[in-house]
């Protein structure tokens, strides 16, 4: 380490040390915390799953290139997906967006392909929220029975479901036909004539047309595929607000042009029409804000979204993912959230936030079970990886979320990230190893992982609108690793290579020691700067850090390095050592993932553990 680093290094050791680093101590812990175990969410493209077809054409068809059916989740698929380690899937994906494949001889309104990206559409374009996506049905008339069908079957395995709501936006074509009978689609009584009613569901351009964004850098609708509805035109007039919030008549093609912003009576001038929420509430409990809300008259955007909730919760939706929750009114969600959690206080909420200053009040006062750890953790371990970050920088970023630790959900892969796999990332799934054991095992959080992931999937595929990186959500593909594990209906993997095979395997053994383990529900602390000051030849590629309970402690070690193998000592300090009770002596540690034994020494206080950790190797030891 040069003298630059080694000074660096020496002040953010003293700036951290100096932080109390035990603030999830097990007797802080609230009761639900302790009562509870680690929750593991799957993310799952329903579409994409059971789809067997390889032919992967650019732009293909839904003939052409196949789609994945809700019946593929058999009880087989979705007992396979529970014994990974599952304790909740996402169907992303489910509700009846935008689609280009013609179901017009079952009631089906066709959707003009200017206004949608990709042949299958944008899931984050929803044209009807009573309803579900056409393509996923066996029998698109009875689409909605066929999703009964799969919540029942879901439930049957031991799993819990969740699906999206988009509250910022709906499809430019949105038409609401399912809404039930006493309840309006949204828009239906809109007055467009002004800009802005607090009650209008969308905001208007009054007099003037909407024009179809102007194509740039030879991107053209379906890849320039002939369509008798491709023509450079749609009719909307007056034109109405984009959903990212673009106010011009002809949005930019890099804008949500798919879709339209809902009012939440949020006034253009970005002032409120609306109560808010007093002094306080931010320690308040659901149903304290319930009670507020109940004799407000609040806008009718809120009504309906909290409607369409309280629908899909009766019928068995056991959660939501909430899309882009930050471009909503933090009181809304309390608003919204107090009444899924009065019909179901056991709702898993989990929203997608991005800015972290807002964290705290969208889960204190918008009452968020979870929100994305995306722009704290995700984005520290993606540099880590990728060799161009330390690992020191993790104990700080949990150490300034401690106070919100349980609610910042986990992730490596979604379908808005890059496969870690693929060339703009890691290029090999393997340097995903050692950042999936720390963000499965650092916080009490969530853990979620995205179908494919557990098998190395890397996203290649020039599917169309969506291109190679990520798992293209808005085209006809198949997923060529997750195939092979489905290996045409069987889902067995038989068609895995052995690096998917172990790749899943280590999966299946981290996930499933996470969502069993009292210690990773109980206290966190951080021995990597201790170990930086105090071991030889440990340094910022490695990472270390403690978990216990009352009955389980647990010392975590990874390896960040593709290329070095490291041998140590590490130490555990002698205030863990006296935490833990500990007698000088020795005692046998067991690690967790492959059942390795190794001895753990106490002399004078200090707790030693010989450590010889290969490239990308994890340990949880486990002291007995």
């Amino acid at each position: 380490m040069s003298t630059a680093k080694k000074i660096l290094f020496l002040l953010i050791s003293i700036v951290f040390l100096s932080c109390k680093t035990d603030k999830n101590s097990a007797e802080n812990m609230t009761q639900s915390q302790r009562n509870k175990k680690k929750e593991v969410v799957y993310q799952v493209f329903t579409r994409l799953f059971g789809n067997t077809n390889t032919n992967n054409k650019p732009w293909g068809t839904l003939e052409e290139n196949g789609v994945g059916k809700f019946s593929d989740f058999s009880a087989e698929a979705l007992k396979k997906i529970k014994d990974l380690g599952v304790t909740h899937i996402w169907y992303t994906g489910v509700l009846h967006h935008g689609v280009i494949t013609d179901y017009s001889q079952f009631g089906i309104s066709s959707d003009d392909p200017d206004i949608f990206k990709g042949r299958a559409g944008s899931p984050y374009a929803v044209k009807d929220y009573y309803n579900v996506n056409p393509d996923l049905a066996e029998n698109p008339e009875k689409r909605l029975e066929e999703f009964q069908q799969l919540i029942a079957r879901t439930h049957a395995v031991g799993l819990k479901l969740l699906i999206d709501i988009v509250p910022n936006h709906v499809a430019r074509n949105y038409e609401g036909k399912s809404t039930p009978k006493g309840s309006e689609p949204f828009g239906a009584s809109d007055n467009t004539l002004v800009e802005y009613e607090r009650d209008n569901n969308f905001y208007y351009a009054p007099e003037a047309e909407f024009k179809v964004p102007n194509w740039e850098n030879g991107y053209l609708p379906l890849g320039g595929a002939a369509s008798i509805l491709s023509d450079g035109n749609f009719e909307e007039i007056p034109a109405k607000w984009t959903g990212n919030g673009a106010r011009s008549p002809q949005p930019n093609m890099n804008d949500w042009y798919e879709t339209i912003k809902i009012n939440y009576g949020v006034r253009p001038d970005g002032s409120y029409d609306f109560d808010v929420l007093p002094e306080g509430y931010d320690s308040k409990d659901y149903k304290a804000h319930y009670q507020f809300w109940s004799d407000k008259n609040v806008p009718s955007s809120w009504k309906k979204f909290k409607d369409i909730a309280l629908y899909w919760l009766a019928m068995g939706v056991d959660g939501f993912r909430y899309d882009m929750a930050e471009m909503v009114p933090v009181a809304f969600w309390s608003y919204m959230n107090s009444h899924v959690k009065m019909k179901n206080s056991n709702a898993f909420l989990l929203a997608e936030v991005y800015q972290p200053s807002l964290y705290r009040d969208y889960i204190r006062k918008g009452k968020m079970d979870y929100l994305y750890d995306k722009v704290e953790l995700y984005d520290s371990i993606k540099h880590i990886i990728q060799g161009h970050g330390w690992t020191d920088h993790i104990p700080k970023v949990q150490e300034g979320l401690q106070d919100i630790e349980h609610h910042m959900l986990h992730f490596l892969e979604n379908h808005d990230e890059q496969r870690i796999a693929s060339t703009d990332f890691a290029s090999s799934a393997l340097k995903g190893k050692p950042a999936m054991v720390v963000s499965a095992t650092l916080s009490t959080a969530p853990t979620m992982i995205y179908f494919g992931q557990e098998v190395g999937e890397p996203g290649l595929e020039d599917a169309g609108y969506g291109k190679p990186t990520r798992t293209s959500i808005f085209d006809y593909i198949g997923v060529p690793s997750h195939q092979r594990w489905l290996n045409d209906g069987k889902f067995d993997g038989g068609q895995l290579t052995e690096e998917e095979k172990n790749l899943r395997d280590f999966y299946k053994r981290l996930l499933n020691f996470t969502i069993n383990s009292d210690a990773l529900m109980g206290a966190y602390e951080d021995v990597h700067y201790y170990n930086r000051e105090h071991t030889e030849n440990y340094n910022h590629r490695v990472l270390s850090f403690v978990r216990w309970s009352a009955d389980e402690k647990l010392i975590v070690v990874s390896n960040f390095d593709a290329d070095t193998r490291y041998e140590f000592e590490l130490k555990i300090p002698k205030e863990i050592i006296r935490k833990w009770n500990l007698a000088n002596g020795e005692y046998i540690s067991k690690d967790a993932l492959y059942g390795n034994e190794n001895k753990f020494k106490v002399e004078d206080e200090i707790g030693r553990i010989q450590v010889a950790i290969n490239p990308l190797e994890s340990f949880i030891f486990e002291l007995k």
